[in-house]
């Protein structure tokens, strides 16, 4: 287990470096002004000459690849840089969104997982029934549907049409402070509808590896010694269905951040997506890199985690073959 994890660090390395380079490559090539972004309004009356200066005092004059050098070593010191849309280190900036982000993205992803392994275990236990066929029809229905069109339909239909649940935001707009009760009735709607999102693969997953064990020889042999259902499932079948499902939640977590940043965005919910956003348009190169490394990160972690419990769950599996 441990070579494993440091043979991934190692591979890490390298993707990080180029992941990064390539960020404020991209950010270089944009047709925004950082400059420009940085002055506000005031830029559009400024003349050449304050421009000019100004760039010069962001380093925006320089070009990419002597700024990403000097963003990776103060990095690599624990020196993320400084945020020029935000006028705030970006360690700061990060902090202060992280802990939504994650909060969203571990409520959703739990539900995902959680109903998911439920619907798909009640489909698998009679394949070709009628729950079985709802079941699959609405995975692949879901599956097909954008978040950000289910984000706005759950806001026209319990904001708006119902007025069971709050539109938007962190909490309500008249609080002064942050209480967890708001904070809970404002993560109902984007957690939801972010975990409806992930659930049709978890539960087509599951499925479809239930109904392969409960077709293989031991558990038919489990059900010839006279066991009950219900232990041939959740003691047989269910742990040998499982383990097609360890591998699924490292694959998903691209598509879990990415889908983030849009339930943000529609639900103005305080993490990363917006200063995703501005970043981008201001082409704030150091908070680029660091969102990006960030991401990039918790992608092979995911990836990482997917293995390990794979490996400690299946002894057919040899942590040296991976």
């Amino acid at each position: 287990m441990a070579r494993l994890a440091a043979r991934r660090l190692l591979y890490a390395v390298p993707l990080l470096l180029v992941v990064t380079f390539a960020v404020f490559a991209l950010a270089a090539a944009s047709p925004f002004d950082p400059v420009r972004a940085y002055a506000g309004t005031a830029g559009l009356s400024a003349d050449r000459e304050t421009l000019d200066r100004l760039a010069e005092n962001l380093g925006a004059d320089r070009p990419f690849t002597a700024r990403w050098w000097e963003w990776l070593t103060s990095a690599l010191s624990g020196d993320l840089g400084h945020s020029t849309v935000f006028r705030q280190p970006v360690a700061d900036v990060i902090a202060e969104r992280m802990v939504w982000s994650v909060l969203l993205c571990a409520a959703a992803f739990a539900v995902a997982v959680l109903l998911g392994t439920l619907l798909g275990v009640l489909a698998a236990r009679r394949p070709g029934s009628l729950t079985d066929r709802a079941v699959t029809s609405a995975a692949y229905t879901l599956s097909a549907a954008p978040v950000f069109w289910i984000a706005l339909l759950a806001v026209w239909l319990f904001a708006l049409r119902l007025g069971l649940l709050p539109a938007g935001g962190l909490t309500d707009t008249a609080s002064e402070a942050v209480r967890p009760g708001e904070v809970a009735r404002h993560l109902i709607l984007p957690a939801g509808v972010l975990a409806l999102s992930q659930l049709p693969w978890f539960a087509l997953y599951v499925r479809q590896g239930v109904a392969d064990a409960l077709a293989e020889d031991p558990v038919r042999g489990a059900r010839a010694r006279g066991l009950t259902e219900r232990t041939v499932l959740l003691r047989h079948a269910l742990r040998s269905g499982l383990l097609p499902v360890l591998t699924l939640i490292g694959s998903r977590v691209p598509e879990l951040i990415t889908g983030a940043l849009l339930v943000e965005t529609v639900f103005s919910w305080p993490g990363i997506a917006a200063a995703t956003v501005s970043a981008a348009t201001s082409v704030d190169f150091q908070l680029l890199a660091a969102l990006t490394a960030f991401a990039t990160v918790a992608v092979l972690l995911g990836n990482l985690l997917a293995d390990l419990l794979y490996g400690l769950t299946d002894p057919r599996v040899s942590f040296h073959d991976m």
